[in-house]
């Protein structure tokens, strides 16, 4: 299992291909490098390398595979619309432990550990919006925030809950993008730039959060809050929620700074694409977002696990964002 002290050095490769031209990752003297036609584009130091987010077509050999293993280099495969196909994943899969404690949860158990995490999350998306507020925005909030703090303490089943998770989401997302032409939120529609910037940025916090969770040795499919779906990576799901203002938080930024283009963007069947050569703009900009943070998200998943083991001795985690 990996410690804090080493992944406070460990960085997000985004390796980006392009059509036409042959690609390639391979290792050399403990460097992950990148060719194109032959030629190195990139190296980075496998020792300072956390995962490896692959967009796009190339090859590798069997020797990196192993590589990748030997140095605990997770490997994510992704389609141009970020959508992840495959993988190789470091894991701790023998922690039987861990699995056993995950499987036989009571529902109580589980209920109780989806309102603190539920809790933590609005109080995140409450802080984004009053961060550098008025105080009559302030007041306004705070009180919203009061009302569905109540309304969780209040719930006895995960169905129900997950309907008050959303009416304040809606309600956060309205304020949070109010100033960027915000209509709804859609996932996985693309039918809007910035459902298709909040698609692309979950993306890669959602497979951040599973690498770090598999690290550990869990069993990510088996979630306490999101419902349970073959081949649904569901306690990764439950685990990112409290983490997804980072994403949101960016998405403001990046249109504060100007760094949004519409020109950036096509339409194809009704849905809204980012071609290829964008790619290291945006994913750039969200990749650093979450390496920003990273001591932080790794604190919080080590957290959640310490809870696992022993709830009596741990708490469970908070997330709160800088």
């Amino acid at each position: 299992m990996i410690s804090m002290p080493d992944f406070k050095e460990k960085q997000i490769l985004f390796v980006n291909t392009e059509w036409g031209k042959p690609s390639h990752l391979r290792y050399s003297n403990d460097n992950i490098v990148f060719e194109q036609d032959g030629k190195v584009i990139n190296r980075a130091s496998v020792h300072k390398v956390f995962a490896v987010f692959i967009c796009g077509d190339l090859s590798f050999t069997t020797n990196f595979i192993k590589k990748s293993r030997e140095f605990g280099v997770s490997v994510f495969l992704l389609k141009h619309n970020f959508e992840m196909y495959g993988g190789l994943f470091t894991t701790a899969e023998g922690h039987y432990l861990l699995r056993s404690k995950q499987y036989h949860q009571t529902d109580d158990e589980q209920l109780i550990m989806a309102k603190k995490l539920v809790t933590n999350k609005i109080k995140n998306q409450t802080n984004v919006i009053t961060s550098g507020a008025d105080l009559e925005t302030k007041i306004i909030w705070q009180k919203k925030i009061k009302t569905f703090l109540d309304q969780i303490d209040a719930v006895t089943n995960c169905k129900v809950l997950l309907g008050i998770e959303g009416n304040y989401s809606k309600e956060y997302f309205g304020k949070q993008f109010a100033n960027i032409d915000w209509r709804r939120r859609a996932p996985r529609t693309k039918e809007d730039i910035n459902n298709l910037l909040l698609d692309i940025g979950y993306t890669l916090l959602f497979n951040l959060t599973d690498s770090l969770l598999r690290l550990h040795g869990f069993d990510t499919y088996k979630g306490f809050y999101h419902t349970l779906f073959f081949q649904r990576r569901s306690l990764a799901c439950d685990v990112m929620e409290p983490l997804r203002p980072i994403i949101d938080r960016k998405i403001v930024k990046m249109f504060n700074l100007k760094q949004i283009s519409t020109k950036d963007f096509i339409v194809e069947n009704g849905a809204f694409v980012l071609p290829f050569e964008f790619y290291p703009k945006y994913v750039g900009n969200f990749l650093q977002s979450l390496m920003d943070e990273k001591e932080e998200i790794f604190a919080y998943i080590h957290g959640f696990y310490q809870h696992m083991m022993n709830p009596v001795k741990y708490p469970f985690p908070n997330f709160n964002l800088k």
